[in-house]
């Protein structure tokens, strides 16, 4: 349901666009309320449930969310829907971290990787239900309903959660509030001073919000390092290098997963013409492979060595998007389009279960919490920082190459009349997908770094222990 919400509202961005009189920029911080709401609170509610139980956060959480849904679906004012969000995204903070957590406790490290797999299937599962359902609401019932139909669902997944999900054991903590206020602080001075940095034209203070929130930042590191009781962020941990870089590589993937859909759902509608259902199928191919492939990539990632898994993965993730950035045309055949989505959806089956269970693999049991928001969070900053830079991105090249069009106009109509304007507006979506290209090549750096997991069980399909491959590595 969290990442349904992510993908879901991208494909309504034209009709919130024409129906609450908003700019594009506005419904970017529809969901870019959502994800800093939802990122500065995780590192904090991974350890309330490393202390007060998991599942109680978590019905707590999907409380909040399914109450705060109800809200969002009411509004009639985008200033009151971003409101609402930010509800919304405290809801999903309190519940993503016991997700990871829990398997973390219940599932020993060799077989982590199949039920990560199944955890990220559940992400390809939402690539394809939001944008689809999400196109099938707007057109049938109306926006509102992107919102109401969570409703339903999580008053189900309430009732399931409470009768089925285990009460593991807890664990003493104390909490850095000084280290969450600091989090909070710098992560918002930089997401607003991104996104809102082309529409007041580099303004001063603008610039001087996007320093500060690098300068808090920064102190917040310095803290957690001179913390001496319990840091927010255990620095300890990102002394196993596989969770270092993991945690570089879901930032990466983030960012991809907030920028990459606005461009193509303004690109189907605002060019093309397609309905929202017909734009949100754009992505099925996608989607598809990302849960076709979920069961054998779980197998793999508990014996192949994840440098050479998520080096795949980010590899073909690039080749997929650089060709659908090239192939972005007016005249660009469905068919085309489609085969770039597949390349990119194998890619990502490739990259995100493998990465959250290489992430965890080596964490002590009373750090899952722990582990898991951090993993989350940055997860969460790689979001917020990708949609403020799409929304940057999509601006400027509209401004660039439609000279005094208005970017609230153009994406809010059915499609766009002129051929040429279109064909300029084409272009500037094009463009603005090479943000995620550039992402993913530094994904693919990244996970060149990783090491042999010290997991029993790994390398011996190999005919090598796994302690030899370790110290050979």
């Amino acid at each position: 349901m969290i990442l349904v919400d992510l993908t879901i509202v991208t494909v309504a961005t034209p009709t919130i666009i024409g129906e609450l009189d908003a700019s594009v920029n506005q419904v970017v911080w529809v969901s870019s309320a959502y994800m800093l709401a939802y990122a500065v609170p995780i590192l904090i509610t991974g350890r309330l449930g490393d202390r007060f139980g998991s599942k109680y956060l978590y019905l707590i959480g999907l409380t909040v969310f399914t109450l705060a849904s109800l809200w969002c679906g009411l509004t009639s004012t985008i200033e009151m829907l971003i409101v609402a969000r930010i509800v919304q995204g405290l809801g999903a903070s309190m519940m993503t971290p016991q997700t990871l957590a829990i398997i973390t406790r219940i599932f020993p490290a060799s077989d982590r990787g199949k039920a990560m797999a199944v955890w990220g299937a559940t992400a390809g599962v939402a690539m394809v239900v939001g944008p689809v359902l999400g196109g099938v609401l707007t057109d049938g019932l109306g926006w509102e309903w992107i919102f109401f139909i969570n409703i339903p669902v999580g008053i189900l997944g309430f009732v399931m959660a409470w009768r089925l999900v285990p009460a593991l054991e807890t664990h003493e903590h104390s909490f850095d509030w000084l280290g969450v206020a600091l989090s909070g602080v710098g992560l918002f001075l930089l997401a607003f001073g991104i996104q809102e940095g082309h529409d007041k034209h580099w303004a001063g203070w603008i610039i001087a919000m996007i320093v500060g929130g690098v300068v808090v930042l920064g102190l917040f590191v310095l803290w957690q390092a001179r913390n001496k009781r319990e840091p927010l962020v255990p620095l300890t941990l990102f002394r196993d290098r596989n969770f270092s870089v993991s945690n570089v590589a879901i930032t990466v993937m983030g960012g991809v997963g907030a920028s990459m859909g606005y461009p193509i759902m303004l690109y189907a509608q605002a060019v093309r013409g397609d309905s929202p259902t017909e734009a949100a199928l754009l992505m099925v191919p996608m989607a598809m492979m990302s849960i076709l492939l979920a069961r054998t990539v779980g197998g793999l990632t508990d014996r192949l060595h994840p440098r050479a898994i998520m080096g795949f993965g980010f590899a073909a993730s690039f080749v997929g998007m650089l060709s659908l950035a090239i192939d972005l045309d007016p005249d660009t055949p469905i068919w085309a389009l489609w085969i770039s989505m597949v390349i990119i959806g194998v890619g990502n089956a490739f990259i995100w279960a493998p990465t959250a269970a290489t992430a965890t693999r080596n964490l002590p049991m009373q750090f899952a919490g722990a582990g898991s928001g951090v993993y989350n969070a940055t997860r969460q900053v790689g979001s917020v920082i990708g949609s403020a830079a799409i929304a940057v991105i999509m601006a400027s090249r509209l401004s660039a190459l439609i000279p005094g069009a208005s970017a609230q106009g153009e994406a809010g109509a059915d499609k766009i009349p002129d051929p040429h304007v279109a064909a300029l507006f084409s272009d500037a979506m094009a463009d603005s997908l090479y943000l995620p290209v550039a992402l993913f090549v530094v994904g693919f750096i990244a996970v060149l770094f990783y090491e042999a997991p010290k997991h029993a069980g790994f390398g011996a399909t190999q005919g090598a222990p796994a302690a030899t491959v370790s110290a050979t590595d």
